[in-house]
């Protein structure tokens, strides 16, 4: 992975950590045990600190970004999804943050909150615990049920498991040229999107 020293100050990651060789880990940022950082990721520790605390995801495509003398954390089962940009906030343990959604300075997202996709979280905003926010600005829409929740938590572990996945069996290569006979496919997992698990 592209990682690099600022000030002398040196990016560290767990070893149980996968992070993808095409993210960019810069300066002060802290990647924790069992953590999955995706393709494209960027971690610009060259202000402020970067925390990502154990079994947290952080997917292809996200940015995050902070201010000096404010760390940016994510918490223990942290979510943070496809293209998501953070800076300068915290998402507290067992929050999601929805693919393309923003959350701005000093923002903080309670424990088991959701962050829908594409929403904006401003400045110094309090997402309570265990509720969802969506919109522009974000306002929260409702308090998650038990099985929202379960839902998340599932889809956490499913990239707790992509962790072992990849340090076990992620390789470079060359594409084939064409698709070979019986070619095989992924082994299943059990999580289901949102839709499906309502249609459940």
């Amino acid at each position: 992975m592209p990682s690099y020293s600022i000030d002398g100050v040196i990016p560290v990651v767990d070893p149980t950590a996968y992070v993808h060789p095409s993210a960019v880990l810069i300066g002060d940022v802290v990647v924790g045990p069992g953590c999955y950082v995706g393709p494209c990721a960027s971690l610009r520790g060259d202000f402020g600190r970067i925390v990502l605390q154990e079994g947290s995801n952080v997917q292809d495509h996200c940015c995050i970004h902070g201010f000096p003398d404010q760390d940016t954390v994510v918490e223990v089962n942290g979510h943070i999804g496809h293209g998501a940009i953070l800076h300068s906030c915290i998402v507290r343990r067992d929050a999601l943050v929805g693919m393309n959604s923003v959350v701005m300075d000093e923002a903080e997202i309670g424990e088991q909150a959701i962050v829908a996709a594409c929403a904006f979280v401003p400045a110094g905003m309090k997402v309570p615990a265990r509720s969802l926010v969506a919109g522009i600005p974000a306002k929260v829409k409702k308090m998650l049920s038990e099985e929202e929740i379960a839902w998340k938590l599932e889809g956490t572990q499913t990239y707790q498991a992509l962790t072992a996945r990849s340090l076990a069996s992620l390789r470079e290569v060359a594409p084939l040229q064409q698709m070979e006979p019986d070619r095989p496919r992924l082994p299943a997992s059990d999580v289901r999107s949102l839709i499906a698990t309502r249609r459940g």
